[in-house]
């Protein structure tokens, strides 16, 4: 077995193969009837960056931008998550968050 083969199999993604937020940000232009990211940054109320940075995988879809597309889409957040290939069931939070800052 190659280093190369060993390598991916390790990659902290190699679970998540299918991970595409293209398929994501290409179907919503297609349901608000939009012609670009710049159009689609507008109607997510974000700057046009955000999108290119989540298009080139160097942001991830996080919850308030997802929160977001299901506003403007009204499309469910489960068939959001499914359109950029997220599966996950559960999620963790670490020790920190959820927890109350000391004054």
């Amino acid at each position: 077995m190659s280093m190369d083969k060993i390598m991916d199999e390790q990659h902290p993604l190699t679970s998540q193969i299918e991970y595409n937020p293209d398929k994501l940000l290409d179907a919503l232009l297609d349901r608000l009837v939009l012609k670009n990211d710049a159009a689609l940054a507008r109607a997510l109320e974000v700057a046009p960056p955000v999108i290119s940075k989540i298009r080139h995988r160097r942001l991830p879809v996080g919850a308030s931008i997802l929160i977001r597309m299901h506003e403007v889409s009204n499309l469910p957040i489960r068939e959001l998550r499914d359109l950029m290939g997220d599966r996950r069931q559960k999620y963790r939070l670490s020790d920190v968050q959820g927890k109350p800052k000391d004054v």
